[in-house]
């Protein structure tokens, strides 16, 4: 069944129900309320007539006056004798109109049907002292009454099906209209499944507020985000083809001319060599960025001296800058952080190694380390090639490169993972990494990371996404 025949069969059997209630509760107000009228006429009547009986010397019952007889609605009264006889009466019907209760003992006042006559009977017993003297029995028709429930009745029967039938249409129009974006999300599924096409949205006319628009904005946010993924793995795909094809390319080429002259040449054997340990590189990059968003890389927390960890990362890299380009500390303060060391030294490593490499000859890379308010600021700061304002959001996405990217190095070495380590470990520490670049004049990437507090414990885990 269609979420739109539900609903309508929903509204139609919440409409039923509600009108069953008022109906069961009019119905009954209307019966006590009729009845009561009539319980109350043959109270006031027997009360009028207890003024006009007498008790004969026999001790049977004598009534002075009985009332007329009306037929569109008075009383009908009986008087018996304690021996049974029917003594007065305003009615030609020589039977009781209650046998039944002719020998009651109490005040009894019900429905009986005599000669197929729906009837109100009271019984009243009569006595004088402790002594029986007669019975007295008054009935007025529930002709009118029976009618008028009758009446009512197929009122609300005939009232209930039209409103549920009016109910019916009103919920299945109004369904089709409310329910008709989702038509359209299910078509625009099915023409992006059949064409391929995530760059489809859905149009929504209505209130962007409501959960129907809320539900639109949600589908067309999740298909951006789709779109963004797949254009990334598009590219990354692309890319990892480019990168795996140059080595691969050296690598034939020196087997080639080896087969050639029939011999093994150095050279060529140290390019092959060369190509080789870039792949391994690269292939261990993206293992390790593929266990990183997979939670699958545990860090060893501990207390780190992040100024004794620059100061070694500094030593390592002086031997890469050698006497072409300057490389000092600047500013630096004692700093604790908690987190894993080895990770930390291996950010450090990468952006200076970055600055390095797109730094010219004369240039100059500045360190700087110090504290902000409760967090550890760390600056890498070159004089060197910059980057282009368009390529700045994108240097931490894998395989990224613009018309100038620093994310592949002059010699060729790189190949654009660094920078996405960094990112994904700086980010499982708590912290960020930021970067600030302009053309020819240098970039400065800044580290910020928590102090420590006491003891190390595991950082809470965050997206992984740049």
């Amino acid at each position: 069944m269609s979420l739109r025949a539900r609903l309508t069969l929903l509204y139609v059997s919440l409409l039923g129900g509600i009108l069953l209630i008022f109906g069961i509760a009019i119905y009954g107000l209307v019966s006590v309320f009729l009845v009561n009228q009539l319980d109350e006429t043959l109270i006031q009547t027997f009360e009028d007539l207890r003024q006009e009986i007498s008790v004969e010397e026999i001790g049977n019952l004598n009534v002075l006056h009985l009332p007329s007889l009306d037929i569109t609605g008075d009383v009908f009264v009986q008087v018996w004798g304690r021996d049974g006889e029917l003594q007065s009466s305003n009615i030609q019907l020589k039977q009781p109109l209650d046998p039944a209760e002719l020998q009651s003992t109490k005040p009894v006042i019900r429905d009986v049907r005599i000669q197929g006559v729906h009837l109100r009977v009271l019984t009243v017993p009569m006595q004088l002292g402790n002594r029986p003297v007669g019975t007295l029995q008054l009935a007025t028709n529930l002709g009118v009454a029976d009618a008028t429930r009758n009446t009512l009745l197929t009122v609300l029967i005939v009232g209930s099906l039209i409103a549920i039938s009016l109910a019916g249409l009103a919920g299945w129009l109004s369904t089709a209209r409310a329910l008709s974006p989702l038509q359209q999300v299910t078509d625009t599924a099915m023409q992006i499944t059949r064409a391929d096409d995530l760059s489809r949205r859905i149009l929504y006319q209505g209130p962007s507020n409501d959960e129907v628009g809320q539900l639109i904005n949600a589908f067309n946010q999740t298909l951006s985000r789709l779109e963004n993924l797949f254009n990334t793995q598009r590219r990354f795909l692309a890319d990892v083809g480019h990168e795996l094809r140059t080595p691969l390319t050296v690598i034939k080429g020196n087997v080639d001319l080896m087969r050639r002259i029939g011999d093994s040449d150095d050279e060529s054997l140290s390019g092959i060599e060369s190509e080789v340990d870039r792949l391994t590189r690269m292939v261990g990059d993206l293992l390790l960025l593929a266990q990183a968003e997979s939670g699958k890389i545990p860090l060893d927390w501990r207390m780190v001296e992040l100024d004794t960890l620059l100061l070694e990362a500094m030593q390592q890299m002086r031997v890469l800058a050698s006497d072409r380009l300057s490389l000092r500390l600047g500013d630096i303060d004692q700093v604790l952080v908690c987190g894993d060391q080895d990770r930390l030294k291996q950010v450090l490593l990468n952006l200076i190694g970055n600055a390095i490499n797109y730094t010219p000859a004369g240039g100059e890379i500045v360190l700087g380390l110090g504290k902000v308010g409760n967090q550890a600021k760390l600056t890498v700061s070159d004089t060197g090639l910059g980057i282009p304002t368009e390529d700045l959001p994108h240097v931490f996405e894998r395989f990224y490169r613009g018309e100038k990217s620093r994310t592949r190095s002059r010699d060729g070495k790189g190949y654009g993972l660094g920078l996405s380590i960094a990112y994904w470990i700086i980010r499982n520490h708590g912290g960020r990494i930021e970067v600030d670049s302009r053309e020819s004049q240098g970039t400065t990437f800044c580290v910020w990371l928590p102090l420590s507090e006491g003891d190390c414990v595991s950082q809470p885990a965050t997206s992984n996404e740049p």
